[in-house]
């Protein structure tokens, strides 16, 4: 089964870090957020990834031509060129399909132009600035009980403030950091059956969250998997900050595939 990756926004919420690069090169310890991303697919065998590129795509190009090099010890030889690489990393069944879908792009079409590189019946779809600690084959496992067209991860990020409970002027309770979810938002993590992309468009202003899963939702083909475990995206950098400093003091949750 293939995973597809969006990867072609701009970023502009995290400008500190994406005037230079796109945002899913951001790193979080050492390591673009979409490398972290693609470890937990592959931490449950899914290994097939497609990447929608766009905005400074070609730096992510680059990454993947160059990972071997990248990722382990190399001695080089000066005038004949030749290279050898030590110490293999662990990556060795990946296989990425990187495909320029557009500057401007919207979501709906950059995933419509990656349709003649799915050959699976059923794929998942995310975003290129989420990590999660997610169990993938249970969201499988639940798509497949449902038998809808698509499957959307509902999840409750924790509040970032302190929660009053007021009664007329006076505080009646007080939570540092409020942990009952009262709604859930769209985590991402997405399943479809490729059917899907008949409700979506090859026109650039196509935006996936809006008539694609509109319409999809209109004909009770979207069903909702609820995560109450650990999310976070990328989108400021607030979000930067948090995360290398979960990473940094060894409390990233979302690295199931290697406890630390």
């Amino acid at each position: 089964m293939q995973v597809v990756i969006l990867c072609g926004g701009m970023g502009t919420r995290l400008r500190e870090e994406t005037e230079s690069r796109p945002k899913p090169m951001v790193e979080i310890g050492q390591r673009p957020i979409l490398w972290h991303i693609m470890k937990t697919f592959s931490h449950y065998g899914y290994n097939d990834f497609v990447l929608c590129l766009g905005y400074k795509g070609d730096q992510i190009k680059n990454y993947f031509l160059n990972y071997e090099k990248l990722s382990s010890d190399v001695r080089v030889e000066l005038g004949s060129g030749n290279v050898e690489i030590f110490n293999g990393h662990e990556e060795q069944d990946w296989r990425v399909t990187l495909v320029d879908t557009g500057l401007h792009t919207m979501t709906g079409a950059r995933l419509k132009m990656v349709e003649k590189y799915i050959d699976s019946d059923t794929f998942m779809l995310t975003y290129g600035d989420g990590v999660i600690d997610l169990d993938i084959n249970k969201l499988l496992a639940f798509h497949q009980k449902q038998d809808k067209i698509g499957l959307v991860t509902g999840v409750s990020p924790p509040s970032r403030y302190g929660e009053l409970g007021i009664s007329g002027e006076r505080v009646v309770s007080f939570r540092e950091k409020p942990t009952a979810p009262e709604s859930f938002i769209n985590g991402g993590y997405f399943v479809f059956k490729k059917e899907f992309f008949r409700y979506l468009s090859s026109d650039e202003n196509c935006v996936l969250e809006r008539e694609p899963l509109e319409h999809l939702t209109e004909d009770g083909q979207l069903s909702v998997y609820t995560h109450n475990g650990f999310w976070q995206c990328m989108d400021t950098y607030r979000d930067y900050r948090f995360l290398n400093e979960l990473w940094e003091q060894g409390n990233a949750e979302w690295q199931v595939w290697n406890n630390r």
